[in-house]
């Protein structure tokens, strides 16, 4: 692809639409975009409705059956870039772009994907993502928990009509893996190691067979061209309700790791901050990147157990300290600035966050943070004014 070196980036901001064929959509409806705007959170298709819009229009690329858009325009639209026509393409994953191809390209085959990694990893965000651009809709979504059932996979009943009627398909109640199967969309189940095996192995038919029997109706549902399933599970829950080996086989597992460097981090919370600022609407200024920097060195130091120059050995707490609990530090702290400070991220904002993120035991970690705030932080050129700040709340 070519670039115009004299061509500026075309970047506006998304527009209220979760439709994105090749032509051009007409504007949404002031009373939609209204609805839309007041959401605390929309849809990956709906916030970047214009980009996935964009992508159509600039997709010439063959197609998978059933998606929206190519698998080429799949990886641009997750890891950003700019277009032919010059609009920008914001990143939506920073990290091995490898590991993105590797998704796209299973989710074209009759593989499902399961991404697998440590808490905060961005999984649910990449599988968000992959659901919006390929299939334009991310909702087909069900959230495993111990109590998810048979019923949250497959199908249940409408138990009034089925007293009435019987089973007929009028009473029936799909799943979103059922919809997903009749519509050729993508599925989503997030955190699927933490259902019961005997659950789990529901989804070995469906997945291998690509049909759901319903033997209520003496029926089933075969799958669309398009179908698919992207599974979640953290690498923390293992020996929780571990996948059984024939359904490991149904899947292709991608691992998403934690952030390669301490710049690689930086960026990805500076600009989820900067995103989810926007969204809260919070009367802050934009943060500081040495307070950003100064977080993420925190977290980064404490996961590994050693000082980034590696002349110290730390302890390790008990949490994860994930690049998501970084963002969250920092959007805490931007709104105590706003609403009990003068609007700008300092020191003190920090502290009661950073505190209770790496102390989850009360006990062992705060004995970890102690530590590190008497001989790290203490010991650093500039940090003085954090090392006080996190001393008081401790």
């Amino acid at each position: 692809m070519k670039k115009d070196s004299q061509q500026q980036p075309r970047r506006r901001e998304p527009k209220a639409t979760a439709s994105f064929e090749g032509e051009a959509q007409s504007s949404t409806h002031p009373a939609a975009e209204q609805s839309l705007s007041a959401m605390l959170r929309q849809h990956a298709e709906q916030q970047f409705a214009e980009e996935l819009t964009e992508l159509a229009k600039a997709d010439s690329r063959q197609r998978p059956p059933n998606w929206r858009l190519s698998p080429w325009a799949v990886r641009t639209y997750l890891l950003g870039g700019r277009l032919s026509n010059g609009f920008e393409v914001s990143p939506k994953y920073i990290g091995n772009a490898r590991l993105i191809e590797i998704a796209i390209s299973t989710l074209a085959t009759d593989r499902a994907l399961l991404l697998y990694g440590l808490p905060g990893t961005a999984k649910s965000w990449v599988s968000e993502h992959l659901a919006a651009a390929i299939a334009g809709d991310s909702t087909l979504l069900i959230q495993g928990t111990a109590g998810t059932d048979e019923s949250a996979l497959r199908y249940g009943w409408n138990y009034a009509r089925l007293l009435v009627e019987g089973p007929t398909p009028a009473a029936l109640v799909a799943s979103p893996l059922m919809t997903a199967m009749r519509e050729g969309k993508l599925a989503r189940i997030e955190e699927l190691t933490r259902i019961s095996s005997e659950v789990q192995d529901t989804l070995i038919t469906i997945l291998s067979e690509k049909t759901l029997p319903i033997p209520e109706l003496n029926t089933e549902v075969q799958a669309r061209k398009g179908f698919n399933v992207i599974a979640t599970a953290n690498n923390r829950d293992k020996g929780v309700n571990d996948l059984s080996s024939a359904l490991m086989r149904r899947f292709n597992t991608v691992v998403l790791p934690l952030p390669q460097n301490l710049e690689e981090e930086v960026r990805i919370v500076e600009r989820r901050v900067a995103d989810l600022g926007r969204a809260l609407e919070l009367p802050a200024e934009k943060p500081a990147l040495e307070e950003i920097r100064r977080v993420v060195t925190i977290f980064r130091e404490l996961r590994e157990g050693k000082t980034l120059d590696g002349s110290l050995k730390l302890k390790v707490p008990s949490g994860t300290l994930s690049t998501a609990e970084a963002i969250s530090v920092v959007n805490s702290g931007l709104a105590l600035a706003a609403y009990y400070g003068d609007g700008t991220l300092r020191a003190g904002d920090l502290a009661a966050g950073l505190t209770g993120a790496i102390v989850k035991d009360p006990v062992q970690d705060r004995v970890v943070w102690l530590e590190y705030l008497q001989t790290v932080m203490k010991e650093r050129t500039g940090w003085q004014d954090l090392y006080r700040a996190c001393r008081e709340v401790v």
